[in-house]
C-alpha cells in the first residue's frame, strides 16, 4: 500500500478490524518514510450488475449512488456520515440477494427508502429525478405521500 502524502510503499498495519458496516475491513496504517497515519478499507469484491430501464447492463457503482445522494442532500443537514451510511445500507441489501443482476429499480427503492427516514426534502429531490417527475402534479402528489 503506497503511502498517500509521500508516494513511498513502506507503509505498516497498526490496527485492523472489521468496519462498522460488517462488509469491509478498516486497517490503520503508519507510512515508515514520512510517518504520517492513514486509513485503508478493505471489502470482499463481488460483481453486481445493474440492469437499467432499457435493458443495458453496467457495473454496480456505489459512488454513482452516492453522487446522486449527495446531490439530493445538496444544502441539507445531513451529513458525509450519514449519506456514507445509507450507501452501505443500500449495498449490503444488494450483496444479500441472490442474484448478481439488480434492476435499478430495486437500487432507487432502497435509495428513497433511507432518505425518507433521513430529510423529506432530500427524499423529495431524489424522488423528483429517479421517478422523472414531467410536472407540478408529480411533485404534489409526492408531497402528500411523504407528508
Amino acid at each position: 500500500m503506497k503511502c498517500p502524502f509521500c508516494g513511498s510503499p513502506q507503509t505498516a498495519v497498526l490496527e485492523s478490524r472489521i468496519s462498522e458496516d460488517g462488509i469491509s475491513f478498516r486497517r490503520r496504517r503508519e507510512c515508515e518514510k514520512c510517518k504520517k497515519r492513514f486509513t485503508t478499507y478493505e471489502r470482499a469484491e463481488r460483481t453486481l450488475l445493474v440492469v437499467k430501464k432499457d435493458g443495458r447492463r453496467e457495473s454496480f457503482d456505489r459512488q454513482k449512488i452516492k453522487g446522486g445522494i449527495l446531490k439530493a442532500c445538496e444544502k441539507r443537514p445531513v451529513s458525509a456520515d450519514l449519506v456514507d451510511e445509507v450507501v452501505d445500507g443500500v449495498e449490503r441489501e444488494l450483496l444479500k440477494k441472490d442474484t448478481v443482476e439488480i434492476p435499478s429499480k430495486i437500487i432507487g427503492n432502497a435509495v428513497l427508502k433511507r432518505l425518507r427516514k433521513i430529510d423529506k426534502v432530500a427524499w423529495l429531490r431524489f424522488a423528483s429525478v429517479y421517478l422523472e417527475f414531467a410536472d407540478l402534479s408529480d411533485f404534489e402528489q409526492a408531497i402528500e405521500k411523504v407528508s
